[in-house]
């Protein structure tokens, strides 16, 4: 079903980009150098083509540009050999109503941001870049000058502006484009349905300054979302699930389900976790991550349970996956900056029905399945695993956790519950 409707979504936005005008941006002002702030002549680009229906199409060269907003009707097309470079000034990225961190609040534009746009489209092969150095020197600097006073930084005290931000905004293509070192989140997908990101190369580095908080892929608040065929490598998670956080996230109209979701065909570099759920998500379903490859040491699929938030997710297939990872599975309380405000409520987690199965990997361990002491944890199975780990244990202490046909360095491994 996800693929039949992401099939339909992709013929309907080549049909629309197909019968919109081209608006070549260095024909409307727009200036191939790095140094000049292109601004307000792309922006203008864009607010033409909105008239009619449009492509803004990037040549080749780079274009240094700030937060640029585009609109109903329009797209964006990226010629091979073009970069649009955001501005490292914050100043550039105007602060508006948004969201971040699972909750809506006034944060910094994003250098692609579409609000209501359905059937925008975003194409390669050309590139995305953040230019994000400044801003992860900034944050480093700042974390590092509040632990000489015992304080930890947030994520939003230094300011930084997100690669792509696409809200409310249905039937939503991003294909063949490179997205590379964005300033904070690379992909941000809050409240839209019927979402292809197909070949795509997402990357942010680990080295030499590590680019902090550069998640690739954000899908809050979503359903039908397809990842496929992609390259991600970025110094956080690759693919997170969100929807909101705080003991009283599930009650809040801006919040809500993450479901639906196909990733497939993707490759997974460096990240802190390939696909994650969480640190704010309140529930999210049917879930698929198949015929995937992993080269990196972090888990494959990691839960990350708050004990300030209510939680359940469920429905979670993990199929047909080689490479190398850390684990196959993290399962732990997530405690960071947790709060509950004055709420006396008591939240717990429900996770129920993941499998995880057809895996061929090499790993430091199968994993965790630890959570918090009310959390819910119950039918986690996994079915016909072979791996070679430097530690053979699964750290489990649930009882309806099974295995079935799984070996560890070619012994057939019996599981130990509630250890």
């Amino acid at each position: 079903m996800i693929k039949r409707i992401c099939l339909l979504v992709a013929l309907l936005g080549q049909c629309l980009v197909s019968k919109s005008e081209d608006f070549v941006i260095t024909k409307f002002g727009a200036i191939n150098d790095s140094t000049v702030l292109n601004t307000k002549a792309i922006q203008k680009v864009i607010d033409k083509a909105s008239i009619h229906g449009g492509t803004i199409i990037i040549p080749k060269g780079v274009y240094l540009t700030g937060a640029l907003f585009f609109k109903p009707k329009t797209h964006l097309r990226l010629l091979p050999g073009a970069v649009l470079k955001g501005s490292d000034d914050i100043k550039d990225y105007p602060l508006l109503p948004s969201r971040m961190e699972g909750r809506s609040q006034e944060y910094f534009a994003a250098l692609i941001n579409a609000y209501r746009v359905n059937g925008f489209t975003v194409s390669g092969p050309g590139e995305i870049n953040g230019n994000g150095l400044r801003f992860w020197k900034a944050f480093w600097s700042h974390r590092d000058s509040l632990k000489t006073i015992g304080r930890e930084t947030t994520n939003l005290e230094v300011h930084r502006p997100r690669l792509l931000f696409i809200w409310g905004s249905n039937d939503v293509i991003i294909k063949h484009v490179k997205l590379r070192d964005a300033g904070f989140w690379t992909t941000h997908l809050y409240q839209c349905e019927r979402v292809l990101i197909d070949s795509c190369d997402i990357r942010s580095p680990f080295k030499p300054v590590p680019a902090p908080s550069t998640d690739g892929i954000d899908i809050d608040v979503c359903k039908k979302v397809t990842v496929s065929n992609c390259y991600i490598s970025v110094n956080d998670d690759a693919i997170c699930i969100k929807g909101g956080k705080g003991p009283d996230a599930h009650k809040l109209p801006e919040n809500g389900i993450v479901e639906d979701i196909l990733v497939e065909g993707c490759t997974f570099g460096s990240a802190h976790a390939s696909v994650t759920l969480g640190s704010e998500s309140i529930h999210a379903r049917n879930i698929t991550i198949r015929n995937c490859r992993v080269d990196n040491d972090c888990p494959l699929l990691k839960f990350k349970m708050r004990p300030d938030t209510y939680q359940i997710f469920e429905n979670i297939t993990v199929d047909h996956i080689t490479g190398t990872c850390g684990t196959l599975i993290n399962l732990n309380p997530w405690k960071q900056f947790f709060d509950l405000g004055k709420s006396r409520e008591k939240p717990f987690g429900i996770v129920r029905n993941i499998t995880m199965s057809n895996i061929k990997v090499s790993c430091q361990s199968l994993g965790d399945i630890v959570g918090n002491i009310s959390d819910q944890v119950s039918d986690i199975i996994f079915k016909n695993i072979s791996v070679t780990a430097k530690s053979p244990g699964l750290n489990n202490k649930y009882e309806k956790v099974t295995t079935d046909n799984v070996f560890v360095n070619g012994i057939a491994f019996v599981l130990k519950n509630k250890s």
